[in-house]
């Protein structure tokens, strides 16, 4: 096939992969920042007086990366229907990735805080701020900055990972490619520009992190 050609289906492959591209994105955002909060509560959990809390943090992050993530995409998406429960499959995939990065991302974050010297948390509460207080506004700012090209490292393979959420029927470019070579009969094809949909995506974040970075290390 000619060159133009490949480009003529390209043009008309382009607008339901645009859309399964935003989907997959948006997924990865909603997943990220809610990985990160979780990933905050699980380190604060491990590092509790509550001997019951350290376990149950050791066990969720030893049962998420110990199972593949479709696995546990699967679990959380049937198991509500089975309880009478109905949730969109959308609901289901950015809760799902959410909690699978959650698991990585309080290991990611655990380094950072553990950098923080702890003088700093013994002056916050000289100045009687609250233990959530010196969390969010004097540890979480730092621990961000510290471990931000390991966090979007995460983001990427959020982005690789939400490939699965194609199973529960969620249109992501997943989805729409598979869609596509059903509808076209051109697999490879297809295939080939979802893989470079996934390339650029992921290429862009790893630039956007670089950027950050260098941005960060100018002398002021």
């Amino acid at each position: 096939m000619s060159v133009p050609a490949l480009f003529g289906r390209l043009s008309t492959y382009l607008p339901q992969l645009m859309d399964g591209a935003l989907t997959t994105l948006g997924l990865s955002v909603v997943a990220t920042l809610g990985g990160f909060v979780g990933g905050v509560a699980l380190h604060m959990m491990s590092i509790d007086r509550s001997a019951l809390l350290r376990r149950t943090a050791r066990v969720y992050v030893s049962a998420i990366r110990g199972t593949p993530v479709l696995t546990q995409l699967l679990v959380l998406y049937y198991l509500p229907s089975a309880l009478g429960l109905d949730i969109p499959g959308t609901a289901a995939a950015a809760a799902g990735l959410a909690l699978n990065t959650a698991a990585y991302q309080s290991q990611i974050l655990g380094t950072g805080f553990r950098a923080i010297p702890r003088g700093q948390i013994e002056a916050a509460s000289t100045f009687n701020l609250s233990r959530r207080q010196t969390l969010w506004h004097i540890e979480v700012p730092q621990v961000v900055a510290m471990t931000l090209p390991a966090l979007v490292s995460e983001m990427i393979d959020i982005v690789k990972a939400s490939a699965v959420v194609s199973v529960i029927a969620v249109t992501d470019l997943m989805r729409a490619a598979q869609q596509l070579s059903s509808s076209s009969y051109r697999p490879l094809e297809v295939y080939t520009f979802a893989a470079c949909f996934y390339l650029a995506m992921t290429s862009l974040l790893a630039v956007a992190a670089r950027c950050h970075e260098r941005h960060r290390q100018r002398p002021a």
